[in-house]
């Protein structure tokens, strides 16, 4: 176990969602006049909720992509939510979505300094140049994440399918920083 416990916050989950079947989207802005929906300038409507706070992107096809969550439990209220008002504004909707995480963002904060240059020795699976970009970037393989990390300590996890995989992964990074000394605590 670190000596210090790492601060995680997940900052956005992206989920996607199948509806099987077609959406008049012309006839979703009748319904919702404060919709966001150009098809010269982009194919997608974006609905955007108040509660949760998301901006979900509805397609023609049926497809949905809900944006701007902070749990999957979240996401999928969104989601429904979304489907809910769809239905109330006249949108005959036949089944229930199909609903996928895409991809989880966190940040964190480890409570250390750390040294990069080493750690892009360490790690392996690393891109780390100081001239480019001041983070070091970290491809996990289990969970599959990648994590930009930076001398700070603090660090972003993205890639993540599920909430348990962000915490397991900064969880196992904390603990080989520290067994290879490569985090220092002031």
């Amino acid at each position: 176990m670190p000596k210090v416990k790492a601060t995680i916050r997940i900052e956005n989950v992206v989920a996607s969602a199948t509806l099987n079947q077609r959406v008049d989207l012309n006839a979703v802005v009748k319904g919702y006049p404060g919709v966001e929906y150009r098809p010269e300038q982009f194919p997608g409507l974006v609905f955007r909720l108040k509660r949760p706070k998301t901006a979900t992107l509805i397609f023609n096809s049926g497809k949905m992509v809900c944006t701007g969550a902070k749990s999957e439990k979240e996401a999928r209220r969104a989601v429904m939510k979304v489907i809910k008002e769809l239905k109330n504004g006249g949108i005959i909707i036949v089944s229930k979505p199909e609903l996928k995480i895409q991809n989880i963002v966190a940040s964190a904060s480890l409570g250390g300094m750390i040294d990069l240059e080493k750690s892009a020795y360490s790690l392996g699976k690393t891109m780390y140049e100081p001239e480019q970009f001041p983070g070091l970037i970290y491809r996990m393989a289990e969970p599959k994440v990648v994590i930009l990390l930076f001398a700070s300590g603090k660090l972003v996890c993205t890639g993540a399918k599920h909430e348990e995989d962000v915490y397991t992964a900064v969880e196992k990074l904390h603990e080989r920083l520290e067994k290879e000394e490569l985090i220092y605590y002031e």
